[in-house]
């Protein structure tokens, strides 16, 4: 299934596969994905452990092999870029991972772990440190987290740290993968919140992946639904996180939680009830 969006696809994923091998079986994680995502765009992916989401945010930043189809970032095919070429890509293509902690070197203050990126690519000293304070700016940290260490921070924080690194370059496109899951659900809406102001402010477009459609519903302007490798449905944010058609995103949206114990009482029991009437595996 593909989902389209208006204008020129900054993003496009064209069927793509992704094959395992395990011995001498082959898992195929990703059957047939396709995919666009234009400029200022978020674009939700939404599937349980093991659906494939996280594996297509792979496929995109070449952590995971791809067997067949293409992928295209503003028009070039980056299916298999590799060395130089896929380090060029880091200026306009990065990440935000699950765990803000294991994904910083704690070794190294924020204000080294900001400016090796930009160091590494030839960028001077001086210009390293006023880009610094201007992304520590940008994700709402004070500027004397630059002599600080990950593990002086919360988790909410390091993730602004994590995310300050990822828009140090200033790239097009960030892939967020589960970059809130980790967080308790105060720092989830604040961290949320932030993706939303720094999208409005530079105009970088996120692919945000997620088990969670109450989480999408807050940041994509569009979702796509993941199954045992296959997208099952895909449409605007209201219409999947709200009123869907398939009855796999159907319980995904009953599974998120709500505030009110009687409406998620409710909820509980309409998944039980969707459950039993799809005992076998969803189409």
């Amino acid at each position: 299934m593909t989902t389209d969006t208006h204008g020129d696809a900054l993003l496009e994923v064209d069927d793509v596969i992704v094959d395992y091998r395990r011995g001498r079986s082959t898992f195929r994680a990703l059957k047939g994905i396709s995919m666009k995502i234009g400029a200022g765009e978020c674009v939700g992916l939404v599937g349980e452990s093991g659906s494939g989401k996280s594996t297509l945010g792979k496929a995109i930043l070449g952590l995971a092999p791809v067997t067949s189809g293409t992928i295209r970032f503003d028009g070039r095919d980056i299916t298999h870029a590799k060395g130089a070429e896929r380090r060029r890509l880091a200026a306009d293509l990065q990440v935000v991972f699950q765990d803000p902690y294991g994904s910083l070197d704690p070794t190294l203050t924020v204000g080294q772990i900001l400016a090796e990126p930009l160091t590494a690519s030839g960028t001077g000293r001086a210009e390293a440190r006023k880009a610094v304070a201007e992304m520590l700016d940008h994700v709402r940290l004070p500027a004397d987290t630059v002599t600080r260490y990950p593990s002086e921070f919360s988790g909410g924080q390091r993730q602004r740290v994590a995310i300050a690194r990822a828009l140090v370059r200033r790239p097009r496109l960030i892939v967020c993968d589960e970059p809130v899951s980790a967080l308790d659900l105060t720092t989830q809406a604040a961290v949320i919140d932030l993706f939303i102001d720094i999208q409005r402010e530079t105009g970088v477009s996120y692919l945000f992946v997620s088990h969670d459609l109450g989480v999408v519903r807050r940041i994509c302007h569009r979702v796509s639904v993941m199954y045992q490798g296959e997208c099952v449905e895909s449409g605007p944010n209201e219409t999947v996180t709200r009123d869907p058609g398939h009855p796999y995103t159907r319980r995904l949206l009953l599974a998120s939680p709500v505030a009110d114990p009687a409406r998620q009482a409710e909820r509980r029991r309409s998944w039980l009830g969707l459950r039993a009437v799809s005992a076998s595996p969803v189409p």
